[in-house]
């Protein structure tokens, strides 16, 4: 057709695009219940999708309904200013040996094959600390994939809220401190883990993730949450178990404030027996699995 520039073939297929409807996904959900009427909600999450999708359902609006409250990670979950400047606060590495002097031999070679597939300068990891750098490497793995925060379904949930309060377990700030808390050697062993796998197998695993938490798969999100970085025992304490044990707590607090929250978190802590659902069946509360 004459007179149909490139441009405005572009600007159709974004108007195309923005007309699609988004991806039904049905990631897991659990009601928690007390002797005394006691009750709390939990849904995993994703932090970084490719595209919005649509994670609300009938059971999940019910949910939503109920609760006088919605508890995140993070509840600044935007405030992206703010946790640039935390990171950058605690990232600042303390020490005057070169990052390529603390990547642990055994990684050497994997640490290169990584900067070079994603094209990354080593000058750019100049300054930080150890553990810092390990998730700069790994942000670049999500980016190349097309992964944004801004689609993450933590996101999502804030806004609908609502006027409901929205509370937090950690705090970015907090959430940064228990890397940098991190002995060296484990912030090694973490740098390592993040370049172990190549772009294709990066790419590859984060697929099997996504769609494991879009179908509410448990058992394959257990099985990724045994495997990689959370396979090292002391990064699985520090990284997951640990914190699993607070939030715990948390909610357990909530719930005898007489409080119903509706708790949003990283799906990965929320599957197996180290997860905030077998936690609360542990501490006498009757925990089921709605979706």
């Amino acid at each position: 057709m004459r007179g149909f520039s490139k441009g405005c073939a572009a600007l159709a297929v974004l108007l195309l695009s923005a007309c699609q409807p988004a991806e039904k996904v049905t990631p897991a959900l659990w009601q928690v219940d007390g002797p005394g009427g006691q009750r709390a909600w939990l849904l995993g999450t994703i932090h970084a999708l490719e595209r919005p999708v649509d994670w609300r359902s009938a059971k999940v609006d019910t949910a939503l309904a109920g609760a006088d409250r919605v508890v995140l990670e993070v509840a600044r979950i935007d405030d992206t200013a703010g946790m640039a400047m935390a990171f950058a606060a605690l990232g600042t590495a303390q020490t005057s040996v070169p990052l390529r002097s603390r990547v642990p031999a055994h990684a050497l070679a994997n640490y290169d094959r990584y900067l070079k597939s994603y094209g990354i300068d080593e000058q750019a990891l100049a300054g930080q600390e150890t553990w810092s750098a390990a998730l700069i490497l790994a942000q670049a793995a999500q980016q190349a994939q097309g992964s944004e925060a801004e689609n993450g379904v933590d996101r999502a949930v804030a806004q609908a809220a609502g006027r409901r309060p929205v509370e937090e377990f950690e705090g970015a700030d907090t959430q940064l401190k228990i890397f940098d808390a991190l002995p060296e050697a484990e912030q090694r062993d973490l740098l390592a883990a993040v370049v172990s796998a190549s772009r294709e197998q990066n790419a590859r695993e984060t697929r099997a993730l996504r769609q494991a938490w879009a179908k509410g798969d448990v058992q394959a999100l257990t099985r990724e949450t045994q495997s990689g970085l959370l396979a090292d025992p002391e990064l699985r304490a520090a990284l997951l178990v640990g914190r699993n044990k607070a939030w715990t707590g948390q909610v357990l607090a909530m719930l005898r404030r007489g409080q119903r929250p509706f708790v949003a978190v990283g799906t990965a802590h929320l599957a197996g027996p180290d997860g905030l659902p077998a936690m609360l069946a542990a501490g006498g509360y009757r925990v089921t699995r709605l979706q």
